[in-house]
């Protein structure tokens, strides 16, 4: 059935906030870039940035032998760390299908590894109870002279078109259910948004159920801000994607020196919960598929630290506005409820300036232990705490302060978002 462009945006507006709640609620995510690349072990874009003959890096394809069923070991982390959903590098820019496309023989069951690696990952995703997310880049550098031809050559731009179609027709078609499309490099065409248009038709009739990012020039239904934590306006579904090293996406072992912790990667997951958003945090398998160590000890202990704390951050939170009631906080909100995430253990009290709505309860997230405090004027004082920090995760304990009404702060400027 044909469907008109008004009718498509109406119906993707209409049934957004239906198709994107378990999104919202799993707030984490977890990126996988992996391919061939992973072989040379110096970033993603290794072919590019190094001006490696299309030839040479074609026959290292070859080489690449995965071990059976990596992204079981993926999975299972990413099921440890509290994670709800996965993204896998279906194809990056290299062009290197981890299927068994029927478009090209460049692929993971015609070349080295001899078999459908994503069909390996759609079944860990079952068997741990994740969402399925795919990553397509609409840009192929097999397509290169294509691409610079398209502009005045329709031909051209037709065949880069129809080759991006029946992958993605493929992809949408042979795995089940898939619950994310998450497109990248958004075509170099004069008329991308139509050529977008018409495939996210045909996707959203294959799977009507799914949401799409805004990377193939169209909104659809989330932003995508890439190597920051930073909220889109309110209202609009957002996901920050970052790295684990801020070096490369893909397998760089010598990036491993400026690998992440958990603090940073729970200081992100409060960013996003803060501004209604998810953070979709990026491994680079081996070669053979294993997680790269410096992602395994910071991603158990956030998955520890959310078993005990995950009420402030899974699910549905409030707009958080720009609030600085102590220089030991962090917080996210929801309703009467003020989450504040202590980072810096200030002893056996910890003061709160700025409320002027009155404190009802306050307890430690982890028990429910209550607190003693006292509230004169603006200014709360939780009493009788710890000499040092309860959390033994991370080092951050989250205390759960409950309000009369919306805790409203003096220092909070409505019009100063966090991240903004």
């Amino acid at each position: 059935m044909t469907v008109s462009d008004k009718e498509y945006f109406a119906n993707v507006e209409r049934t957004r906030k239906r198709r994107m709640k378990w999104w919202k609620d799993a707030r984490f995510g977890m990126f996988i870039h992996w391919g061939p690349y992973a072989l040379i072990g110096r970033n993603e874009w290794v072919w590019d940035i190094e001006s490696v003959p299309r030839d040479e890096y074609e026959a290292m394809t070859d080489k690449w032998k995965p071990k059976p069923r990596a992204p079981r070991e993926w999975a299972r982390l990413a099921r440890k760390a509290g994670m709800k959903y996965m993204v896998l590098t279906t194809k990056h820019l290299d062009g290197f299908c981890l299927w068994d496309s029927s478009m090209t023989d460049f692929n993971a069951v015609k070349r080295g590894p001899g078999r459908d690696l994503v069909r390996e990952y759609v079944a860990a995703c079952h068997e741990f109870g994740l969402k399925v997310g795919f990553y397509f880049s609409l840009v192929d550098w097999h397509y290169r002279p294509t691409t610079d031809r398209a502009v005045k050559d329709v031909r051209a731009r037709q065949k880069l078109a129809d080759y991006a179609q029946g992958c993605v027709r493929e992809l949408m078609t042979n795995y089940g259910t898939v619950d994310i499309l998450w497109y990248d490099t958004g075509w170099p065409l004069p008329d991308a948004r139509k050529r977008s248009l018409k495939i996210n038709k045909m996707v959203r009739e294959l799977q009507p159920k799914i949401i799409i990012n805004d990377r193939a020039m169209l909104p659809e239904d989330f932003s995508t801000p890439e190597g920051s934590v930073s909220p889109a306006a309110e209202g609009r579904g957002w996901e920050a994607c970052m790295t684990f090293n801020g070096a490369s996406w893909g397998y760089m072992p010598s990036a491993a020196c400026d690998a992440i912790d958990a603090r940073d990667i729970l200081k992100m997951l409060n960013t996003a919960a803060g501004g209604g958003g998810n953070l979709l945090l990026n491994i680079g398998p081996a070669p053979d598929g294993s997680v790269p160590e410096e992602c395994i000890e910071p991603l158990q202990a956030v998955g520890k630290w959310l078993s005990r704390n995950g009420e402030a951050v899974w699910g549905t939170f409030d707009r958080l506005p720009y609030m600085r009631a102590s220089a030991a906080n962090i917080y996210t909100l929801r309703g009467k409820t003020l989450y504040a995430w202590v980072r810096y253990w200030p002893g056996k009290e910890l003061p709160l300036g700025g409320f002027v709505t009155r404190l009802q309860k306050a307890s430690f997230l982890t028990s429910g232990k209550p607190i003693r405090f006292e509230q004169k004027g603006t200014r709360i004082v939780l009493k009788g705490l710890p000499r040092t920090s309860p959390d033994r995760a991370a080092g951050i304990t989250v205390l759960k302060l409950e309000f009369k009404s919306r805790p409203r702060n003096k220092v909070s400027t409505p019009w100063k978002l966090r991240g903004e």
